[in-house]
């Protein structure tokens, strides 16, 4: 049965943090636009919960901008997980979408170099006003069996690209090379489907990104994958044992009710 909170309830806080996917909602104004969904993978505190009424999420760079673009028109937002084991579970955030781009004070006081992970160009900062919860019996049973990290590895190279060609360009204006991810934003996320601004501060921005060897992102997504199924299979026996042992308690109290 559906429920609506204020704010985001106490209990459903630690639910969100053991998630693993999530995803987020936008629409233009016009009632002939594209209405958007977009899927968001959670790995390494990219989603954060700030208080009750307020999370952000690091974006990471696609081929569209449509989450940022409509933002930018109307502010409105729906974020939305889906239990996938356990208790089944569907939690949907109602709010108003801030955007922060890459290379933005605000956008380094969330995410500061070290944290930041290969790709991200912008924080959505999400204000709550409405949270609903319901029950999801519908949603299939899916186990977790690792990191999809290609993205990482393909935007790694692209900004150690820009970094090389910064080195040797310091005062030009805009991206420094077409092989780096801000050539990339520049183009391809400048404008919505609708034809909403996108990225405005990112491509032009002059922070450079830290090296990261993609061979490490490669190595990184085989570690998650072996993690997973390590713990998918604990979590099978301890199923297993669970159901043999009420199976014996069932079997011993039938005989001792024969006596």
């Amino acid at each position: 049965m559906v429920k609506y909170y204020e704010s985001i309830p106490d209990f459903v806080v630690p639910w969100i943090k053991e998630q693993k996917v999530f995803w987020v909602a936008t629409a233009p104004l016009t009632g002939d636009g594209h209405v958007n969904v977009s899927p968001k993978g959670i790995f390494d505190g990219n989603f954060g919960v700030v208080n009750e009424r307020q999370v952000w999420y690091e974006d990471l760079t696609g081929s569209g901008i449509e989450t940022i673009s409509h933002l930018r028109e109307n502010g409105r937002i729906t974020v939305m997980f889906t239990a996938f084991d356990g208790p089944p579970r569907i939690c949907r955030l109602f709010g108003k979408g801030t955007v922060y781009e890459f290379g933005t004070p605000e956008y380094d006081s969330i995410m500061p170099p070290e944290k930041r992970q290969p790709g991200s160009r912008s924080v959505i900062f999400v204000d709550v006003y409405q949270v609903s919860t319901s029950c999801g019996y519908s949603i299939p049973y899916y186990s977790f069996e690792g990191y999809r990290l290609r993205l990482h590895g393909w935007a790694a190279q692209l900004q150690n690209a820009d970094n090389e060609a910064e080195e040797e360009v310091n005062e030009q204006d805009g991206p420094a090379t077409e092989k780096g991810i801000k050539h990339y934003w520049k183009n391809r996320n400048a404008k919505s489907l609708d034809g909403l601004p996108g990225l405005k501060d990112a491509p032009d921005s002059k922070h450079q990104f830290c090296f990261i060897d993609p061979k490490t992102v490669q190595q990184k997504e085989q570690a998650s994958k072996v993690n997973a199924k390590t713990q998918g299979w604990i979590d099978r026996r301890t199923v297993a044992a669970f159901a043999l042992g009420a199976v014996a308690s069932v079997s011993v109290l039938k005989m001792l009710g024969r006596r």
